[in-house]
């Protein structure tokens, strides 16, 4: 019974912390276009994701978020409430996830990709 009360108890306290952090200083995320042709811009309230698709990927941004795309390849993601932010970026991440081979994808700036080594091919 008691281990149920410090579960309840500790969760709404880091809500309300993120609440606070989040209202004066706020929050972001940013991520990476790593590919040739991978582009992002912004298009009024949506995000406009070209990711090797045959047609453009577009996001429609929600209002609580601001959206900034630095050098067609950086999207920075900030805003006040913290799940919203990572669930934005998380929705972004998903059209395209790195992969080991080459490193192609939507990475978050601060991750760090496992490359492979790929097929040994022919001795020379």
């Amino acid at each position: 019974m008691a281990s149920s009360s410090v579960v309840s108890s500790f969760q709404p306290r880091t809500l309300t912390d993120n609440m606070v952090v989040g209202i004066s200083k706020g929050f972001e995320k940013k991520l990476i276009l790593v590919g040739v042709g991978y582009r992002a811009t912004v298009e009024g309230k949506e995000l406009v994701l070209n990711l090797g698709f045959s047609h453009p990927v577009k996001m429609q941004i929600p209002e609580s978020l601001r959206v900034k795309v630095e050098e067609n390849t950086k999207i920075t993601v900030s805003g006040y409430d913290k799940s919203e932010i990572g669930q934005f970026a998380a929705t972004v991440r998903k059209w395209r996830p790195p992969e080991p081979y080459k490193g192609k994808g939507v990475k978050y700036s601060d991750e760090i990709v496992r490359r492979k080594e790929g097929k040994a091919g022919k001795k020379k």
